[in-house]
């Protein structure tokens, strides 16, 4: 047990009886060792903030029985720390001053040397979003003290917020925080970086701008590069602990042209936020003269609008009743630019295209098609830029690894825009749908696009130099074809169908019908079945998979929920059934037809047969 004035740490070791430990299974016991801590509220609890839904911030809620709403109504607060001016005259005069108190971090004494200016840096780097809410100087960043400065000094004590250094494996980085649940003040906060987090943004960084950042072409990276992305990821887990959330639709407010464009990289980022998972710009191409940073995310104009929303002190406002009103016509004022718009990580109960992780840009068909353009460009250079002399292929085998994960990354993005709904939070005051489905024409652009780049089998992947190094099996036939089955499995989800069939009853003038999108994933997965007499390895293994995959969905399997089914939409029910069958019958006398012409490769005979065995016993299945 330790105390400090504010908290109390306690540590203990706990035994618990266990069905499957994870060791020593014949105690049937698993021992952990835990830790608590107990806190000290303020004595005089902040003034809170009303949340709303269409900003971001983490929250604290409760149950207020007193109010007049004829419900057990819930209140919501932002979850901030607490900012106070030190001349509230000059502050309400719409001065610039000094907190009472600033936001105070010390950085871990493990902390390697070279790199505790970026971590400085990425802590002070929200100092001109809280200039915008009216505080100068409202986060610092300071080294921690030696045992000779100040011997009391613990980064246990929770009047210190640390940003540690984790010597671990794990690769990532996090911004936790404690807050009183009275009011949602944040008290406390360490952030952590995990050293093995440099190898994520190591490989990254080559296999999204490689092709256009010579910076990117080597392992290791530039000191300089490293100490770039690891300093922007800083201010990214800082943004949490200030109360930010994940805000994953603001990337798709900027046009795909623009991530091109040399002076506006330079000038707004890769998006409004660094809370999205926006990385590095991977639409940029090596022919736009983008500088090394100007492929890293940074603060943009929505982290401003964020800050200035939750902490600008309102001195008119006696309650936080009172604050509501100049809350919501901040909001108002910025509705129509889509650079503002926030969305909570998880979405609002539908697959909204515009919030995914790691994507850009207001086209993601473009942006991935540039993304899909410099891929092809690396993936060539990676024995080059991953060897050294004396090593072996490590970190080709890793690298290359990463690279195929793209591939799959940029599809996925594409994926999620057939069956989309967009999804525009507002308040009854403001005019416009709050849900609408992706319009017809974009979806069918998004389904040319995968049976271009998805169900073509992307043999450029299977680069021979690389293969000799690391084993054929890292990019075989089977490795593909699992790449290509997994796409379309996606693409002929059950929510996915549930969703097209539910927007051609409700938005039917510009809906994606069902049967339409079933006839064109058939298309793109048979498309050379009249026209050729050799069927290559990929596309039969594809058009296997396709056949298992319509398969389940002629059995009672229960579906999983989507955003119009609570328990998931009922296929024996629904019109995915019928016209699923309809699709295999299709199918099945399309095959006849080109069997009954006759075939001179004789595996492709043998896979049509086959095809055509499999089709029948999914219509007609034989007695169990």
């Amino acid at each position: 047990m330790r105390s400090y004035p504010l908290n109390v740490n306690v540590r203990h070791t706990l035994t618990y009886d266990a069905a499957s430990p994870p060791t020593d299974e014949a105690a049937n016991t698993v021992t952990l060792e835990m830790n608590q801590s107990l806190v000290l509220l303020p004595a005089e609890p902040m003034r809170p903030r009303y949340a709303d839904p269409r900003v971001g911030y983490f929250s604290v809620s409760r149950i207020n029985y007193g109010l007049n709403e004829q419900k057990a109504a819930t209140e919501t607060f932002i979850r901030r720390w607490r900012l106070e001016p030190s001349d509230p005259e000059a502050y309400a005069r719409g001065e610039v001053v000094d907190p009472v108190r600033p936001i105070t971090y010390y950085v871990d004494p493990a902390t390697p040397e070279q790199y505790v200016d970026a971590v400085k840096r990425g802590i002070e780097n929200w100092q001109p979003a809280f200039e915008t809410a009216g505080f100068s100087n409202a986060i610092i960043a300071l080294e921690a003290p030696s045992k000779e400065e100040d011997p009391d000094w613990d980064p246990e004590d929770v009047r210190y917020s640390v940003a540690r250094w984790s010597a671990s494996e794990t690769r990532n980085a996090v911004g936790p925080s404690t807050s009183d649940p009275r009011t949602g003040e944040i008290i406390e906060s360490d952030i952590v970086w995990y050293h093995n987090h440099m190898r994520s943004y190591r490989n990254w960084m080559m296999v999204q701008t490689g092709a256009a950042n010579p910076d990117a072409r080597q392992l290791p990276l530039t000191d300089e590069l490293m100490e770039e992305a690891m300093e922007q990821v800083i201010t990214h887990e800082i943004g949490h602990a200030i109360g930010l959330p994940h805000n994953m639709v603001a990337s798709s407010s900027y046009p795909v042209d623009s991530l091109r464009s040399q002076t506006f990289a330079s000038r707004m980022g890769v998006a409004p936020t660094i809370m999205d998972y926006a990385r590095q710009n991977y639409v940029a191409q090596p022919e736009d003269g983008l500088e090394p940073k100007d492929f890293l995310r940074r603060i943009g104009v929505y982290d401003h609008y964020s800050v200035n929303w939750g902490y600008r002190v309102l001195p008119d406002a006696e309650t936080p009743e009172d604050e509501i009103p100049t809350l919501n016509r901040w909001i108002v004022e910025k509705a129509h630019d889509r650079m503002y718009s926030y969305l909570p990580q998880g979405g609002v109960g539908v697959s909204d295209p515009r919030s995914q992780t790691e994507d850009m840009g207001d086209d993601m068909v473009r942006a991935n098609q540039y993304g899909m353009a410099n891929l092809r460009r690396i993936v060539p250079n990676l024995v080059a830029w991953t060897t050294r002399p004396g090593e072996d292929y490590t970190d080709l085998a890793e690298i290359y690894g990463e690279a195929v994960s793209q591939w799959s990354r940029y599809v996925r993005h594409v994926v999620t825009i057939v069956g989309g709904v967009h999804a525009d939070l507002k308040t009854a005051d403001q005019d416009g749908a709050v849900f609408d489905g992706v319009p017809r024409g974009e979806q069918k652009r998004a389904m040319a696009w995968l049976a271009r780049e998805a169900f073509t089998a992307p043999t450029w992947l299977n680069v021979p130099e690389i293969l000799e190094l690391i084993g054929p099996t890292a990019a075989s036939v089977a490795n593909i074809t699992r790449l290509q089955s997994s796409v379309l499995n996606q693409l002929l989800s059950t929510s996915r169908m549930a969703t097209l069939a539910e927007l051609e009853v409700t938005e039917p003038d510009d809906a994606y019908p069902l049967v339409e999108f079933l006839d064109d994933v058939r298309a793109a997965v048979w498309e050379d079945l009249q026209r050729v007499d050799e069927i290559g390895p990929y596309r039969r293994a594809l058009q296997r998979a396709y056949i298992e995959r319509m398969a389940t969905f002629m059995t009672d399997a229960p579906a999983a929920p989507t955003p119009f089914f609570a328990a998931g939409p009922n296929v024996g029910t629904s019109d995915i059934r019928p016209l699923v069958r309809e699709q295999l019958r299709t199918l099945r006398a399309d095959i006849v037809r080109r069997l009954n012409r006759g075939m001179a490769h004789r595996v492709t005979e043998a896979h049509l047969y086959d095809a055509l065995a499999r089709v029948d016993a999914i219509l007609e299945p034989g007695p169990g």
